[in-house]
């Protein structure tokens, strides 16, 4: 089992990394001195409920003399809406829940916004638990940031609402689909683009052990992956600076998963489309070697990640999604770029036409 600490000054917890660790969820709540008196909530999908990873976590509890009611929302990211979040308001109310109840969020990174958001909004806040069952949500159950969608943009009503832990059970990740697998490592391949050249180095090496699940080296990849969100969140929890440099491929890869429509892109994929994109204007504008964007291109193909934006995707729509996005300010385009493997820049103003040429260039051929 491997630990690691997150502590943002006033809000300390673990990311908790092992294998069968869903069963012993209600040993977990004792040890966080959870109160059995009240009644909790789990929050997962009908992706998770179908792979049985439900059943464990439900015994466990009530072996520990948990009370905990479910309420299971419809895989995919079109779940993260409000009238749905109204829906599991009022199922937590008439379920009796109470301030001292815990939302555990049990599935990938649409569950663990969705329940953190609900629980950051319930009754003013209560506590929740992230319980990730995904790679992908390695990166979104760590970090305190919860939300959902409106129509047209991603995660722009939500809070920071840190989790009392995070416990990450391995052995969920054995029944992910490749596209899954592959989804999640884009963001493990952000980090070591972001801040370790090393993590980077070794996730060249060991791609064809971590796409085949194997449970060593994503055990590894997972513990490195944290460790790297977690120190960036204790050093800056509300994105007030440092925090941002996460959100290298996302300016542009939210915008293309978007606009793509609902369900041709997982999140991942997107944002692959979004770092080799921008570490393309990286170089356009003078802040990284070409051989340096060639590295992350090479690393998302290996990964059997989308490196192209889709040809039916119209150029104004992204500029103006982009525009829109919580890290610009006045409608100018902020991106993270890159200066080396390991190295990054937050960048304000960047020419419109300047991205123009990237998009154009980065189109599927």
């Amino acid at each position: 089992m491997i630990r690691e600490r997150v502590d943002t000054g006033h809000s300390q917890y673990d990311i908790v990394i092992g294998t069968g660790l869903l069963a012993q969820i209600g040993q977990f709540l004792q040890e966080l001195n959870v109160k059995a008196s009240s009644r909790h909530l789990i929050i997962t999908d009908t992706n998770v409920q179908a792979a049985g990873h439900l059943s464990p976590v439900l015994a466990s509890l009530q072996a520990a003399g948990y009370r905990a009611e479910v309420f299971v929302i419809p895989a995919g990211e079109a779940s993260k809406r409000l009238e749905l979040a109204e829906q599991a308001f009022e199922f937590a109310y008439e379920a009796g829940l109470d301030r001292h109840s815990v939302v555990l969020a049990l599935g990938g990174g649409v569950v663990g916004d969705f329940a953190g958001f609900v629980a950051a909004a319930y009754m003013r806040g209560i506590s929740f638990v992230q319980l990730p069952t995904t790679l992908l949500a390695h990166d979104s159950a760590v970090g305190g940031k919860v939300a959902v969608n409106l129509s047209g943009a991603k995660n722009i009503i939500g809070a920071f609402h840190q989790p009392l832990a995070v416990i990450y059970d391995i052995a969920a990740l054995q029944t992910l689909p490749i596209g899954e697998l592959r989804s999640g490592f884009a963001e493990a391949i952000k980090h070591g683009i972001i801040l370790d050249a090393e993590l980077f180095a070794w996730m060249t090496e060991q791609t064809p052990s971590i796409l085949q699940n194997d449970p060593v080296a994503m055990g590894e990849l997972l513990a490195r992956s944290c460790r790297i969100k977690a120190g960036v969140v204790s050093a800056d929890e509300q994105e007030r600076g440092l925090r941002a440099i996460l959100n290298f491929g996302h300016t542009l890869g939210h915008a293309v998963e978007t606009l793509a429509g609902s369900g041709h892109f997982r999140h991942g994929e997107a944002v692959a489309i979004g770092m080799v994109a921008a570490a393309e204007l990286s170089v356009n504008l003078g802040y990284c070697a070409p051989t340096a964007a060639a590295e992350v291109e090479a690393m998302v193909e290996r990964a059997g990640l989308p490196t192209r934006i889709p040809a039916h995707i119209n150029t104004e729509e992204l500029i103006k999604s982009m525009q829109k996005d919580k890290k610009a300010s006045g409608g100018t385009l902020t991106f993270v770029l890159l200066c080396r493997i390991g190295e990054v820049e937050i960048v304000k103003d960047v020419p419109p036409e300047r991205v123009r040429e990237v998009i154009a260039s980065r189109r599927e051929r």
